[in-house]
């Protein structure tokens, strides 16, 4: 997913080429956008380290849509496909994915970025309480973030995907594995997929549930119980 490199080293179809100055000019603000996200998730991985011991966010990966993948979006869904559409339409031209340890972790740092003020949140989609049909898992936010050019301040969304390790195992595997059939997974390979997700999901509960009860463990034996004397 990291993919902040020069657009002008990508080839484009010659359909396309025109496109790239007007993508240049507003590829800044994206890559603007994403720096911002990350500085601020970072923030408050750090602050939680030292509050807790220990930090909630494993990793993280960012990436920029490409012209042909914004534009093939666009047709899709009936819009014209040029930059201004793209700008207009479009919310995940800029993406940050979160990697956590734990389930709450996900919950924690949601809620941490979305209560700053000067973060819009624009959508939720809570696909861990409620995961799609073929099994995949993870919370995907969009947010607005203010970022400041030269004359101007303008509003940018970014999609950020926050999801936990094993949930990540499996998104990237499974999308690998769709991609290997071009006339897509058969039914079967596909019921085996789900039961693959949901076993892992159950995983991610009792790794949960281990670390809750370790952490309980620790709160006690940092603040025993003294009782008074007789």
């Amino acid at each position: 997913m990291d993919n902040l490199s020069s657009l002008q080293y990508v080839p484009l179809p010659e359909s396309m080429q025109p496109m790239l100055k007007d993508y240049l000019e507003v590829r800044c603000r994206y890559q603007a956008a994403i720096r911002l996200i990350r500085a601020r998730l970072e923030t408050l991985d750090e602050e939680f380290s030292i509050r807790n011991k220990r930090n909630p966010i494993h990793s993280m990966q960012h990436r920029l849509k490409t012209v042909p993948s914004m534009m093939e979006k666009l047709q899709r869904r009936g819009l014209p496909a040029n930059i201004a559409s793209a700008v207009r339409n479009l919310t995940d031209i800029a993406g940050v994915r979160v990697i956590c340890s734990y389930i709450q972790d996900i919950y924690t740092v949601a809620d941490a970025l979305t209560s700053q003020n000067d973060i819009r949140v624009i959508r939720i989609r809570d696909y861990i309480k409620s995961p799609k049909p073929n099994g995949y898992r993870s919370l995907h936010l969009v947010l607005e973030v203010p970022v400041f050019l030269r004359r101007e301040r303008v509003s940018v969304p970014v999609e950020v995907q926050i999801r936990t390790i094993a949930m990540d195992f499996w998104a990237t595997l499974e999308h690998t594995l769709r991609y290997k059939v071009p006339g897509g997974v058969p039914g079967r390979i596909s019921d085996e997929l789900l039961l693959t997700a949901n076993d892992i999901a159950a995983l991610d509960q009792r790794m949960q549930r281990i670390h809750d009860q370790l952490e309980g463990i620790e709160d006690s034996q940092a603040h025993p119980i003294v009782y008074p004397p007789r």
